[in-house]
């Protein structure tokens, strides 16, 4: 929680300094650009007496953006996706330390200033199955799947009202947001989860409805030359159950680049939503590894 706060304060005290900073207007068009990073991490151990277990991990991820401006019109799109594996010496199986993918469209017709009438889309799910895992009754480690793709998977879609400084800076209001939350069936069944406590879906259904009131914001920055923070925050509470409770997802991606195709990349997630997990999930993935720029 401390992290999320700090998070929110940084973001907010470099908002307003930016804000405060004379900006071009956009040239219409498209404007497209992002980058692909492989970090690696390999640990060998021999007859060390402090202890350890020999590992290796790899993550790719993806970070994409490509945008339009036309005249009073504004279209942003872009695409997260990661895929992360570790396996250690005393592990009969490998295990996933990431894995994402996520497309956000948000389109605008400018009202007045900054001010534009929107609507967006937003898709987020995995790539592979997920597991639990734990030990048989011999001892030895068993896993059962949990979640695969599209089970659960998440869109969110809903008219509102946008205020974009540039591609950079924009938080977007909408009061009126349809979301629904995917799983399978067989997948459930296979479980035996027969309540409501698998990401919030009623039992014998396939999909779960919900009508709320979604905020999103967008902030990225130059912390140094070399160094660049990228901030991205959802809220959403739902209007037609427990409409107090109000769910939260945060990334803060920061890439300190070395060189044209170095750099070292930590990125922090925390989510809160009560369907999924009461309590807040985190995650957090730092390497060294080959970023390309495109």
């Amino acid at each position: 929680m401390k992290k999320v706060l700090l998070s929110a304060a940084l973001i907010c005290v470099c908002a307003i300094s930016y804000a405060q900073e004379k900006v071009e207007a956009p040239k219409d068009g498209w404007k497209k650009g992002g980058n692909v990073s492989f970090l690696f991490n390999q640990s060998s151990f021999s007859k060390w007496t402090t202890g350890g277990e020999n590992n290796i991990s790899a993550t790719l991820g993806i970070n994409y953006d490509f945008n339009y401006t036309k005249g009073n019109n504004t279209w942003d799109n872009k695409i997260i996706a990661s895929y992360g594996l570790t396996k250690t010496a005393n592990s009969e199986f490998e295990k996933k330390t990431d894995d994402r993918f996520e497309f956000n469209s948000l389109y605008g017709k400018k009202a007045s200033g900054y001010w534009y009438y929107s609507a967006f889309v937003n898709l987020k799910t995995q790539f592979s199955k997920g597991y639990t895992y734990g030990k048989d009754t011999a001892g030895k480690e068993i896993r059962n799947e949990f979640t695969n793709l599209l089970s659960p998977g998440y869109l969110t879609f809903g008219p509102g009202m946008l205020w974009k400084k540039n591609d950079n800076l924009k938080f977007n209001i909408a009061p009126l947001t349809s979301k629904i939350t995917f799983i399978d069936k067989d997948l459930r069944a296979n479980l035996g989860v027969l309540d409501d406590n698998y990401f919030g879906v009623d039992p014998g259904k396939s999909s779960r409805y919900e009508l709320g009131f979604n905020a999103s914001g967008y902030y990225k920055l130059k912390l140094m030359n070399n160094v660049s923070m990228e901030n991205i925050l959802t809220l959403y509470t739902n209007y037609l159950e427990e409409a107090k409770n109000i769910d939260l997802d945060y990334t803060m991606n920061l890439v300190m680049t070395i060189n044209k195709y170095l750099s070292a990349n930590l990125t922090f997630q925390t989510v809160y939503d009560d369907n999924a997990y009461r309590g807040f999930q985190t995650r957090e993935v730092f390497g060294i590894g080959v970023n390309y720029g495109f």
